[in-house]
């Protein structure tokens, strides 16, 4: 059975469309799709979705990693906003830009050190579901969103792989509809890089 079908046979279940979870995958898109566009209120729709996505992912599918990296998301956000806010005189308009090969090396080794770390903290003193993996995609998560706030053009590629990740550990706790999202970010992860790659490109 294909994640479609699976998402049809749970969608059938009573009780399946979880406030929180409807909810976050709404707000969710409607931040990706603005993030793409370089809009600042993308951030607020992030807020919103993020707010309701750490309830979900504590509550309903026992990954409180990921439910206190949404609690985080909530404030980079406001940091966000304040950060892309290009009608302010006194704030600079922030360009895209991009990461030097030696840059990557320290965030993938530095991130690799911490989600190790936060996957065996998580595993000694809780009971959550799928820890190291849990941690992986928190960590990155973490890093790869100060980036988007800095607008490094490699934040998409970032968040290709950490999407792809996430897809198989809603699925495998039963989060067809989350899965179902992870499979359209990595989609409007891919079209965020090209068009900001774009932008660069024609501001030189």
């Amino acid at each position: 059975m294909n994640l479609w079908d699976k998402f049809i046979l749970a969608a059938e279940t009573e009780g399946f469309f979880h406030w929180g979870e409807t909810l976050s995958v709404i707000f969710a898109l409607i931040y990706l799709i603005l993030a793409t566009r370089e809009n600042k209120w993308c951030w607020f729709w992030g807020i919103l979705g993020c707010s309701c996505w750490a309830y979900t992912a504590y509550f309903d599918f026992n990954l409180k990693i990921d439910a206190y990296l949404q609690i985080y998301y909530v404030v980079i956000s406001f940091l966000g906003w304040y950060q892309w806010q290009k009608e302010n005189p006194e704030a600079p308009d922030l360009k895209i830009s991009t990461l030097s090969m030696q840059q990557h090396i320290k965030i993938i080794s530095v991130g690799l050190l911490l989600s190790f770390a936060v996957g065996y903290l998580f595993t000694t003193y809780t009971e959550t579901a799928s820890p190291y993996i849990d941690a992986l995609t928190t960590v990155f998560s973490v890093i790869t969103t100060y980036m988007v706030v800095q607008k490094k053009l490699e934040n998409w590629l970032y968040w290709v792989v950490i999407d792809v990740i996430y897809v198989f550990l809603y699925y495998s706790r039963g989060g067809y509809l989350f899965a179902i999202l992870f499979v359209l970010y990595v989609i409007i992860a891919i079209s965020g890089y090209l068009k900001w790659r774009k932008t660069m490109q024609t501001a030189h």
